[in-house]
């Protein structure tokens, strides 16, 4: 059995060495779906709705309203940092692709309930593009 929830935050960034428009700073309305996969629990749910709220909100609000920005991109570090900016510092360019796989690695470090075999994200850029990436845990 699978659910699903989502979840969206807004939050800022660029690629430094984009061919286009992406090396400017610049900001997305992103979205989430996280999906549990396992079998059904003594309640008869895969995960209550409840948990995964617990679970995923203080991941989403760490980086709502904040510039995600690569531990190279030393510029925008110190104008961030100037600015007493709430900032995500990582260890690699904010693609889509690598956000998503930032969202699941955050997600699999939580407590997740034994009878959960899989989570799968879906990272919504914009309403149109998105990235998705599963873990098996099982």
């Amino acid at each position: 059995m699978k659910i699903a929830k989502e979840f969206r935050w807004e939050m800022g960034h660029r690629l430094p060495e984009h061919f286009g428009l992406c090396k400017n700073i610049h900001g997305h309305s992103y979205k989430m779906i996280v999906e549990f996969e396992g079998e059904l629990d003594k309640n008869q749910m895969v995960i209550d709705y409840y948990d995964i709220e617990k679970i995923i909100n203080p991941v989403i609000e760490k980086l709502d309203h904040a510039f995600m920005v690569n531990i190279d991109d030393k510029i925008v570090i110190d104008f961030l940092e100037k600015m007493n900016s709430k900032k995500v510092v990582v260890g690699f360019n904010s693609t889509a692709e690598n956000i998503c796989n930032y969202l699941l690695s955050e997600i699999k470090k939580c407590s997740l309930p034994s009878n959960i075999s899989s989570v799968k994200v879906r990272v919504y850029e914009t309403q149109f593009d998105y990235a998705e990436e599963t873990a098996r845990l099982i």
